[in-house]
């Protein structure tokens, strides 16, 4: 019995106030809600309610959040408190939907209250320009937060798959402790085991050599910065920080839409970076394409990643064609397609499927797969099998 009445409050929550006393009858009779489940009540009321107005009576609650900031702030810190982070912030996103809220959230006092999420902070980078003096420290700490938390998940992965991946090289005669390879030399000297001491005594040590400025990889990263493409940029910007800093590639970091914008100097700070991005405005990809076509110098050691939903507005068979140029050249062509909602691919289905016709390895995935497609394709290995576990 007690499971059931516990399912009846539940359907009594997510149905409102309205379903009251159909609910009472399904529970014989009497349904009483709980202090915490009357704040959950009025919290859900407040945005999925579409009473406007609040009698005079005061028997009928107000659904609108009106523009009163301190008690919006209150109704923030109650959902924070009274749901799972995962829930908050879907209650989050149709607040801001549903009740107009996408100027107040830069109040301040309504940031320190949000719950940092990919959706909002992709709202406040295409909002940018109108964030008021006052909130855009906060605002930047809000992102901070997100691009923190991000970074954790994958800068040790990105690092760790460039590194082993260009250590595949010749190794050195030059003996030196930081770059000595312990497992070459281990492995190579598993038959000099000594069981008296027990323990390997090597003949020989193995070192990897120190990566000359001429033989570094160059990435490039084009990423498209029209209004769709707000998850993958923020993405993108931190990988394209963690690869920046790592000396043994050359990184160049390029957004478009209409026009084409260079922001490999602001690779010191994925913050900045973010926020030198200009979400919104129309695509014209062909053009960027050929403005990263001048960073190639060595083809077989360039790999291009292409980040974009290929909407593209300007020129589609020029497009086309610069790819297979550089794919012909030698360079390693990798069109990553763009990800809203947490990972559901977003894309023009027609001009992928051009681009993958040509051999180029065209599809979407979650960032956590970006370091084995970065060793695959440092080590000049196919991305046939990535490829297929994504099914695009």
């Amino acid at each position: 019995m007690q499971a059931e009445k516990e399912k009846i409050e539940r359907w009594r929550l997510i149905l409102g106030p309205s379903s009251h006393e159909t609910m009472q009858s399904l529970n014989g009779g009497a349904l009483e809600l709980s202090q915490e489940q009357m704040l959950m009540d009025e919290a859900l009321g407040a945005i999925y309610d579409n009473t406007v107005e609040e009698e005079a009576s005061g028997n009928k609650l107000s659904a609108g959040l009106g523009s009163s900031s301190p008690r919006i702030t209150k109704w923030l810190g109650d959902i924070r408190s009274l749901f799972d982070k995962e829930i908050v912030t879907v209650i989050q996103n149709d607040a801001m939907e549903r009740k107009g809220l996408k100027q107040l959230m830069f109040e301040p006092e309504i940031l320190e209250q949000l719950e940092p999420d990919l959706n909002l902070a992709s709202t406040m980078l295409v909002l940018k320009d109108q964030i008021p003096k006052r909130s855009k420290e906060s605002v930047r700490i809000f992102i901070s937060k997100i691009v923190e938390e991000i970074n954790k998940r994958l800068a040790d992965d990105v690092r760790r798959a460039v590194t082993a991946a260009i250590n595949k090289r010749a190794h050195s005669p030059i003996p030196s402790a930081a770059s000595m390879d312990f497992k070459m030399t281990i492995e190579r000297n598993l038959k000099n085991y000594n069981p008296d001491v027990g323990t390997i005594i090597p003949e020989h040590f193995y070192f990897f050599d120190h990566i000359n400025k001429s033989c570094k990889w160059t990435v490039i990263l084009d990423i498209d910065q029209s209004g769709s493409m707000g998850e993958s940029v923020i993405y993108s910007s931190i990988i394209s920080c963690i690869l920046a800093s790592m000396n043994s590639l050359k990184t160049r970091i390029v957004a478009f839409d209409t026009s084409v914008v260079d922001l490999t100097e602001k690779s010191d700070d994925p913050v900045d970076l973010l926020f030198g991005f200009q979400l919104g405005g129309g695509t014209d990809i062909e053009k960027s394409v050929r403005y990263c076509q001048q960073f190639i110098e060595t083809p077989s050691k360039t790999i291009f990643f292409l980040i974009s939903d290929l909407c593209e507005g300007g020129n589609r068979s020029g497009l086309l064609h610069r790819l297979e140029d550089m794919k012909s050249s030698g360079v390693t062509v990798i069109c990553l397609l763009a990800i809203a909602d947490g990972g559901r691919p977003y894309y023009d289905t027609h001009i992928a499927g051009k681009i993958a016709s040509m051999g180029i390895a065209c599809f979407a995935c979650t960032p956590e797969k970006l370091p084995e497609i970065l060793e695959a394709a440092l080590k000049g290995g196919s991305l046939e099998h990535i490829v297929e576990q994504k099914n695009l």
